[in-house]
């Protein structure tokens, strides 16, 4: 019975189930470990993202025989660059846009109000309850828009602190790209050949992976955000660069941070002309196939293989434990670890096909 393959699996998941246990029952031994990945999580993370955006850049400038160190500086000229002239040239015309948003939210609120009183007042057939609703809404909405401004604000605050921590990034970023590709060598060192190629094979699918969606949706999120703000000037949608930027980080998001991105712009449409709620759909639905379609089969190709109902079932998960932390990164660790296990398993059946084939 040891030999049979449902009996080691039995075993396999028990012996993870006490782990887990274990370490749930001696928490107070990992806190101390656990807070230190939290203050250094967000350099980390941060430079991780930077160092696979940056790593083919700096590859290009070694290519003309520059030097490491000086591809380094040269990479970081540029990201200094594009940070320039972000806060030149865009920056004031987003904040502008945004402090010219919230100045029209209590002429939009007003405007709800009047609609919502002109229909109770030609419309009485709606059962009591949906009336009762509305005039719960109607007289709650500055509260419910109070609440929403001091969540944003409190973000705000958040990201403020956030900075602090950015401030480690470049640090990061420069010893990443000045030494990442001394890590796979000094991992694989401690173990036998056989053992250090299957462990490099591992560490270089993983790192394909990662390549393929950090570089993959940042880029295709650019290039939709541009044509997202292209089609809302076309259109006359007011506030356009905010809300295309706004839709630009929200298609960081796989899958779902497309429909998240229409959402403000759908009702700043509204208010501006109701007919405008079709255009900006038209828009959004354009700029997503172009993306479908043109965009992301030539950035990231089929890499990550997921599907898109796995992706969703992921995202709900990750969002249900760690917010939007847990959305934002919930695929790339998918995906990881789907290579993880595949890696392993192909590893174990290769193993087996060799044992059985020295017995025979």
């Amino acid at each position: 019975m040891l030999n049979k393959r449902w009996f080691q699996v039995l075993v396999f998941f028990i012996l993870v189930f006490l782990l887990i246990l274990l370490i749930s029952n001696t928490g107070f031994i990992f806190n101390p470990f656990l807070q230190y990945i939290g203050a250094v999580a967000l350099p980390i993370i941060g430079a991780g993202i930077l160092y696979y955006l940056t790593k083919p850049l700096m590859h290009f400038f070694e290519r003309f025989k520059i030097p490491r160190i000086a591809s380094i500086g040269l990479v970081f000229l540029v990201l200094i660059l594009l940070l320039f002239l972000f806060i030149i040239y865009i920056a004031p015309i987003t904040q502008r846009q945004f402090n010219n948003l919230l100045d029209n939210i209590p002429t939009w609120v007003k405007g709800v109000e009047i609609f919502i009183d002109y229909w109770q007042a030609n419309y009485t057939t709606l059962p009591d309850q949906v009336l009762s609703a509305i005039n719960n809404f109607t007289e709650n909405l500055e509260s419910y828009l109070e609440n929403i401004l001091n969540s944003l604000f409190g973000f705000i605050g958040q990201l403020i602190s956030i900075v602090a921590g950015i401030v480690l990034v470049p640090f990061f970023l420069f010893f990443m790209l000045k030494d990442g590709e001394k890590l796979v060598p000094f991992i694989t060192q401690i173990f036998e050949k056989k053992k250090a190629e299957n462990i490099r094979s591992l560490l270089g699918k993983m790192d394909e992976v990662l390549t393929a969606f950090i570089q993959g949706q940042l880029i295709v999120s650019f290039f939709v955000g541009v044509l997202l703000f292209i089609g809302y000037l076309i259109i006359g949608l007011e506030y356009s660069l905010t809300l295309a930027l706004f839709g630009l980080i929200m298609n960081v998001i796989p899958f779902i941070g497309p429909f998240l991105s229409v959402i403000p712009a759908i009702i700043v449409g509204a208010f501006q002309d109701p007919m405008m709620m079709v255009w900006v759909a038209l828009v959004m639905i354009v700029a997503q196939q172009i993306e479908s379609n043109l965009i992301s089969p030539n950035v990231m190709g089929r890499a990550l293989e997921l599907h898109p109902l796995t992706i969703i079932t992921v995202i709900l998960a990750a969002g249900s434990i760690a917010g939007f932390l847990g959305i934002l990164f919930a695929v790339p660790f998918y995906a990881v670890l789907k290579t993880v296990i595949v890696h392993f398993y192909k590893t174990y059946e290769n193993s087996k096909k060799e044992k059985d084939d020295a017995l025979i």
